[in-house]
This record gives structure tokens, C-alpha cells and sequence, in this order.
């Protein structure tokens, strides 16, 4: 018993030393981690490393949501600290078992640490090169006036540029020296699983990036050119007067819509757009993407001839036909025209000027009713004129348009319209001419004038009308067969009346000619 306890005191004796020993390395390790880790975590909060970081990896935008990089880099030097006081303590309590994998740990993380530091070089130089690149493309763009010039608008518009070009070329050739730069950094770490897309990605990007800058070239130059020359054209027609003319020709200008002077600018920006965008797509060379484009854009520049021409058209006839409009309305009120309801026989509503009590409304004011002007005769048959004068404009921009099945929809509109108009006339005529009839007849004196000149009014009112609703087409046959029976029957009943009403004056003269009959014989 006393040699067990002496061995066991021989052994603590040997082995408290070493404890004692660990547990004070330990408690060093762990006071010198946490000092280094605070030094390290105010330092970082000095330079302010997390918002400089994410500001420029993350974007100005991530300022509130920032990562907490200061506490992140301490613990991570707490921890390595700390791995070297635990295997220093497992060294001095004679623990090789368990010290052995935590050192084979820390010899995998010193030998990377090389590695590691290559790429932290590589990445600094990519920061700064990016961050330089960024900086010259942004401030020299911001001095050329780029952004000022995009916004720029044609006098009378007001637009908002979305988006700072200076800006986001300068973000875009940012990223882009990281790109550059990342197959190096992989590389350095050897990480070839990650490295092999990226480099064949970086490789395709390569080859294609001189097919690119021609194309965006191309883009920008068009571009530049359309937006000079839709400045020059609309202050050219605007100086010139262009605004006024369709005040002129009797087109006028609603609130908020492009003058005259705008409008041509912009069909001429987009002229120019439409072969620039066909030459930046060619420079391209991606087939999937610029054949079907391509051949779109074909199609409109084949097609615009054609619709400028029918516009062309349609506002040739419409400058016509007002002209023909007016004339037609001043030559009709010259001769009277206005009072053609009166020689119709057709009554005529009067309008009565409003009480002087009512409030007219103040500018800007709703209102429930507004009351329309009325139009005369002759203003209807002008408006008639330019509609039937715009059907046959529509009738030739539908061919120029090669649109056949539009054509026949106007051709037959003109042809209805024409037997509409026809009808019309006939029966305005046929109006007159039974008021005429009856003013005539009832004139005479006669004691049964006036049932003699209704009679012949309804008469010739019913007969024009027969031919009028002929002349529309309107049911012809209906119209035809209902007519003749009419005649019909107003016939049989002039004979069933004269012969039921003279029936003793037939007798008498029967009677007569049968006495004289036998007298002869």
C-alpha cells in the first residue's frame, strides 16, 4: 500500500509540474488572443473597413445592411491564437495523440497561408486597377457632359435620363478588371474545379468583345447622328412655321401632344435608328439573335415607303377636302341652302338664348351638361364632302398599303354611302315636290281642295319613298311588291267607290240606251 501511494505521488509530482505548466500557457495564449483580437477589431473600426468594403463590393446601396467584417477577421484571429496555446498545452501535458492532428492542422494552414496571401495581393491589385479605371471613366465622362447630353430633350419636351452613363460604364469596366483578374486569383489558389468555366467563360467573352465594342460603336455613333439630326429638323420646321401649319389646315393640336416640328424630329430619329440598329446587329455576328432581327428591320424599312406614301395621301386629300368643305359650306349658304327645311316643309326647332340667371361656369370648372353647337345644312353637307372625299383617299393608301381586304371594305362603305346619299336626295326631292303638289291644289279654291292636295301629297310622298328605299337597296323586292299592291288596291277601291256610288246614275243610263235600242228596231 505505501509503495502504490508512492508511486502515485511520484507520478503527480511529475505530472503537476506539466499541468501547471499547460494551464498557464493556456491562460497566456488565451489573454494574448484576446488582446490581439481587440486590437485587431478597433483597429479595423478606425479604418472603417466594413463600410469601405461593402461599398466597394456591394454597391453604395449596402450601407445599411453592411457585414460585421471587424467581428468576423477578430474571431477568426482569436481562434488561430487560441490553436496555438491549445497545442502548445497539449505539448507540455505530453498529449501527442491529441496535439498531433491540431498540428497537422495549423502546418495545412501556414503552408496555404502563401497561397492565400498571393491572392490577397492579386485582389489589391485588381481593387486598385478597377478603382482607378472606375475613377478616370466616370470623372471623364462626367466632364465631357455625357449624362447632361443624354438628358438633353428638343425644345417643348422634358425627359429624365433613368440612368447615369458615366456611371454605369465606370461600374461595368470596374467589374470587368475583376474578371480579368480572377482566373490569375484561382490559379494562385489552385482551386482548378472553379477555374476551368471561368477561364473558358473568360475565353469566349475575349473573342467575342471586339465583335461587341464594333457593335456598340456602331449603336452609339447612329445614335449621336439620329439625336443631332432630330435637333436640327425640329428646330428647322419650328422656325420655319411648321407648328402653325395644321392650325392652318385645320388640325389642331390637342394638350400635351407633339408639335408638328417634334414629331418629324422624331420620325427622322427613328429613319436613322432602324439601319443603325440593322449594322450594330450585323457587326454582332450572333446568327441566332441578328437573322430574325435583322430581317424584322428589313421588313420595316421595305414597308415604311409605303406608309409614308399613304400618309402622304391621306393628308393631301384631307388639305382637299377641307378646302372642298369650306367652299361647298359658303357657296350652299351663299344660295340659301340653310333654309332647305323650310322648303321641305319639315318643321324647324328654334333655340331659345338661356336665362341671364344661370351661372356660367368658371375655367377648369366640370359641368354636367355642355351644350353643343348646332349645324347649320350647309356646314353637314360640307362635313359630307370631306368624308366622302377621306373614303377615297382610304380607298388609295389602302392600295398603296397593298391591304386588298381593306380596300373592299372601303370600296363597299363608298358604294352603300353613294346609294344612301342617292336615296337621300330623292326623297328630299320627292318632299318638295309634294308640298309643291299641295300648295298648288290647295290654292285652287276648290271645295275639296284641301282633301284633293293631301291626297296628293301622301301620294307623291309615297311614291318618292318607294324609290328612295329602292335606290338604298333596302329590302327592293319587299319594297316593290308592296308598292304594286298598294297601287293595287287604291285602284280597285276608286272602282268599288264609283261603282257602288253611281250605281242608280248606271241604271238610269242603261235604261236609256236600252229604249233607244228598241226605238231603232
Amino acid at each position: 500500500m505505501d509503495s502504490f501511494i508512492t508511486n502515485i505521488s511520484a507520478q503527480l509530482g511529475s505530472f503537476l509540474p506539466s499541468l501547471v505548466g499547460g494551464i498557464l500557457i493556456l491562460i497566456a495564449g488565451w489573454i494574448v488572443a484576446a488582446i490581439v483580437a481587440t486590437v485587431v477589431k478597433n483597429l479595423l473600426l478606425r479604418i472603417d473597413a466594413d463600410n469601405r468594403l461593402a461599398e466597394y463590393v456591394l454597391g453604395s446601396s449596402a450601407a445599411e445592411s453592411k457585414p460585421p467584417i471587424e467581428k468576423w477577421i477578430s474571431a477568426i484571429v482569436f481562434w488561430i491564437i487560441m490553436i496555438f496555446a491549445i497545442v502548445a498545452f497539449l505539448n507540455a501535458l505530453r498529449l501527442e495523440v491529441v496535439s498531433e492532428p491540431l498540428n497537422e492542422f495549423l502546418q495545412q494552414i501556414f503552408s496555404y497561408l502563401p497561397r492565400l496571401g498571393s491572392a490577397a495581393v492579386l485582389i489589391l491589385v485588381a481593387w486598385i486597377l478597377a478603382t482607378v479605371v472606375k475613377i478616370v471613366v466616370t470623372r471623364g465622362l462626367d466632364r465631357f457632359g455625357l449624362d447632361e447630353k443624354l438628358s438633353a430633350a428638343p425644345e417643348g419636351e422634358t425627359t429624365e435620363s433613368p440612368f447615369l452613363l458615366s456611371e454605369t460604364l465606370g461600374n461595368v469596366l470596374y467589374w470587368f478588371v475583376f474578371l480579368f483578374f480572377l482566373p490569375l486569383i484561382l490559379d494562385v489558389l489552385q482551386l482548378q474545379g472553379p477555374l476551368q468555366p471561368v477561364q473558358t467563360l473568360l475565353n469566349d467573352f475575349l473573342a467575342i468583345l471586339p465583335r461587341i465594342v464594333s457593335a456598340l460603336a456602331i449603336a452609339v455613333a447612329g445614335w449621336f447622328v439620329a439625336r443631332v439630326v432630330r435637333g436640327i429638323v425640329t428646330n428647322l420646321l419650328a422656325a420655319a412655321g411648321a407648328d402653325q401649319l395644321g392650325t392652318r389646315v385645320g388640325i389642331a393640336r390637342s394638350q400635351g401632344s407633339l408639335s408638328l416640328s417634334n414629331l418629324t424630329g422624331t420620325v427622322v430619329y427613328v429613319l436613322i435608328l432602324i439601319p443603325t440598329a440593322i449594322a450594330a446587329l450585323q457587326a454582332l455576328g450572333i446568327s441566332s439573335i441578328t437573322v430574325p432581327a435583322v430581317a424584322m428591320l428589313n421588313d420595316m424599312m421595305a414597308v415604311l415607303p409605303r406608309i409614308f406614301t399613304a400618309a402622304v395621301l391621306l393628308l393631301v386629300f384631307y388639305v382637299i377636302g377641307r378646302f372642298l368643305a369650306d367652299l361647298v359650306t359658303d357657296i350652299l349658304t351663299g344660295v340659301g341652302f340653310n333654309n332647305v327645311f323650310q322648303w321641305l316643309g319639315l318643321p324647324v326647332q328654334t333655340t331659345t338664348t338661356p336665362p341671364s340667371t344661370l351661372e356660367s361656369p368658371s375655367a377648369g370648372e366640370p359641368t354636367v351638361l355642355q351644350p353643343s353647337p348646332r349645324r347649320t345644312p350647309s356646314e353637314v353637307v360640307g362635313i359630307l364632302v370631306l368624308v366622302g372625299i377621306m373614303l377615297f383617299a382610304s380607298v388609295a393608301a389602302a392600295e398603296v398599303l397593298r391591304f386588298n381586304q381593306l380596300t373592299d371594305i372601303v370600296n363597299g362603305i363608298l358604294a352603300v354611302s353613294a346609294q344612301v346619299l342617292v336615296g337621300v336626295v330623292i326623297f328630299g326631292v320627292g318632299l318638295y315636290l309634294a308640298n309643291l303638289a299641295f300648295s298648288l291644289i290647295a290654292g285652287s279654291g276648290g271645295r275639296q281642295a284641301q282633301i284633293l292636295a293631301q291626297a296628293a301629297r301622301i301620294a307623291i310622298i309615297i311614291f318618292v319613298g318607294a324609290m328612295a328605299l329602292q335606290q338604298m337597296g333596302i329590302a327592293t323586292n319587299i319594297v316593290s311588291l308592296a308598292f304594286g299592291l298598294l297601287l293595287g288596291a287604291v285602284a280597285v277601291a276608286i272602282a268599288i267607290a264609283f261603282g257602288l256610288g253611281g250605281r242608280d246614275v248606271a241604271a238610269e243610263q242603261l235604261r236609256e240606251w236600252l229604249s233607244s235600242f228598241k226605238g231603232d228596231r
